[in-house]
């Protein structure tokens, strides 16, 4: 930072200054008249305020402050209102404004004592509302864009809102469907006495199985297969097993006395 950016200018710090908070459209306006006029007029006047106030009233005189947009600023604008209504504030939290040069010079442009809030003056209400439905109805109008994609090799591309994309591929290769997985109705029940054979000879090689591994295996239907594994297998619950078969005791017995025969 440059040497005039570490020190702030305070010559202007106990100015008068008013805060005012208005609709976007009315800032769009006066950039927009500011920007017309060019370099020949660098501070058009956008608008004026009209303070109104009855010396003959015997109550407390109020005032009541009114803002006129000039031609410039209402010409930019479709169905701009031409006058509003500020509506003064004075319990805020005290502010200051502070500006800042392109060279980082730093200063106090004095402190706010009245804020106000416009609004649209009740002679303006039916301008102001067809404002409002102008920009609503711009608002939900989608415009949407065709764009093609030429030769993605196969790439998943996300379009993004509101656009419509045409993916062609140059490539001749089609892609190769999912194997579906067979269906029981496919698989042929075995013989009762050859499948308990079948199951005791994987059960030899590990004691604990779990039923999607013995339907790959055994090749059986599922529901055929949990019959058969009810009547010789135990299904453990919890443990280190949870979720695999095992045989019972005395399959188990007969098992290994088959295994150890000569």
């Amino acid at each position: 930072m440059g040497d005039e950016a570490k020190y702030l200018e305070t010559a202007r710090a106990d100015r008068s200054v008013w805060l005012m908070k208005c609709p976007p459209v009315v800032s769009q306006a006066w950039q927009g008249a500011s920007a017309s006029s060019g370099d020949a007029n660098p501070n058009p006047v956008v608008a004026k305020v009209v303070l109104s106030l009855d010396p003959l009233s015997s109550a407390e005189p109020s005032l009541q402050f009114k803002m006129e947009m000039s031609q410039t600023s209402v010409a930019s604008t479709c169905n701009l209102p031409k006058s509003y209504s500020l509506n003064m504030f004075k319990d805020f939290v005290p502010m200051c404004v502070f500006s800042e040069t392109n060279q980082g010079k730093l200063s106090c442009e004095g402190k706010v004592e009245h804020k106000f809030d416009m609004e649209p003056h009740k002679d303006n209400l039916l301008n102001y509302a067809k404002l409002c439905r102008e920009r609503t109805q711009k608002s939900m109008v989608k415009t949407r864009k065709v764009q093609v994609l030429d030769n993605d090799h196969g790439m998943s591309m996300r379009p993004m809102p509101g656009m419509v994309g045409l993916i062609s591929s140059s490539s001749k290769e089609k892609r190769k469907p999912t194997p579906t997985k067979p269906s029981d109705v496919k698989r042929t029940r075995r013989d009762r006495r050859e499948l308990e054979n079948i199951i005791f000879k994987l059960f030899e090689k590990q004691p604990n199985w779990a039923l999607k591994a013995l339907v790959q295996e055994t090749d059986q239907p599922e529901q055929f297969l949990k019959e058969i594994l009810n009547d010789l297998c135990m299904y453990n619950k919890r443990g280190p097993n949870q979720g695999t078969h095992e045989l019972k005791p005395e399959y188990k017995k007969s098992s290994e006395d088959a295994a150890g025969a000569p």
